[in-house]
């Protein structure tokens, strides 16, 4: 069991804020808040009341990054098969968003990259510097940065060290909604809430094809996604969605 100080969980609705409650080491992550951060989303995919996760950080700034002094002392913040900071290399099933104050820095951003979405105050500074102290951006930034803002971008922000603003950040596509400071958590919250209204397996189902789906060559994809067509559409959700449209009622979802 993970220290749950580190990392703390609110539900609100079937929303579960995950919150690193690391401030005064600049939410940097260490072994002990990477598992905690694991657990967090192990509990998000299975439990059936909620159906989507914020992330957050507490006080100043969201994170920043692997927790330098444990990695010197020989400890790499890697929690199972989900790898860095419990999530960057397996995430959640379910919907994630990100909500970024203050900064996302080095692995802090890739924390925020292997979310869905990401939701930034103006102010924040989001950024890769791991070159600057001898490292590389190796928790998926490199990976994920180029599809979001294209191999030019990613190449100034891998390359340079240098963050940029929520606000630039949202021009280039690195950010996806962009609000004033202090505002992040409030703006994400109301998204996973509207995002939350929709079918659990459509919901998954969307976000599996979004995210593996984007690497297969055409000939390989339609056969692949089959198996969430299949499941979606043959689903007591996609009749029960049909019958509450057709009869101008909200749904009732039942995950099935």
């Amino acid at each position: 069991m993970a220290d749950e100080s580190l990392v703390l969980t609110e539900t609100r609705g079937p929303v579960l804020v995950i919150t690193i409650n690391r401030p005064e080491a600049r939410n940097s992550i260490n072994k002990a808040t990477a598992e905690a951060i694991g657990e967090a989303l192990d509990r998000l995919d299975a439990d059936s009341n909620l159906s989507v996760g914020v992330i957050t950080g507490a006080g100043k700034g969201f994170s920043a990054g692997m927790d330098l002094k444990g990695f010197a002392s020989g400890e790499f913040p890697i929690a199972g098969d989900r790898g860095f900071a419990g999530i960057a290399q397996r995430s959640a099933r379910k919907p994630l968003i990100a909500a970024v104050e203050g900064f996302a820095l080095a692995g802090g951003l890739e924390i925020a990259l292997s979310c869905d979405i990401i939701v930034a105050s103006r102010e924040a500074k989001l950024g890769i510097p791991e070159v600057g102290v001898g490292l590389f951006a190796g928790a998926g930034a490199l990976l994920r940065l180029p599809r979001r803002v294209g191999l030019g971008q990613a190449a100034l922000l891998a390359l340079t060290g240098k963050p940029v603003s929520g606000e630039e950040g949202h021009r280039i596509g690195l950010v996806d909604r962009v609000v004033d400071a202090g505002g992040a958590l409030a703006e994400a919250v109301t998204l996973a809430e509207t995002i939350s209204a929709n079918a659990p397996l459509a919901l998954a189902a969307s976000k599996a094809v979004l995210v593996d789906g984007f690497t297969k060559p055409d000939a390989e994809f339609w056969e692949w996604q089959r198996q969430f067509f299949d499941e979606v559409f043959r689903s007591k959700d996609a009749i029960e969605g049909a019958t509450a449209f057709a009869e101008k009622r909200a749904p009732n979802w039942q995950g099935a």
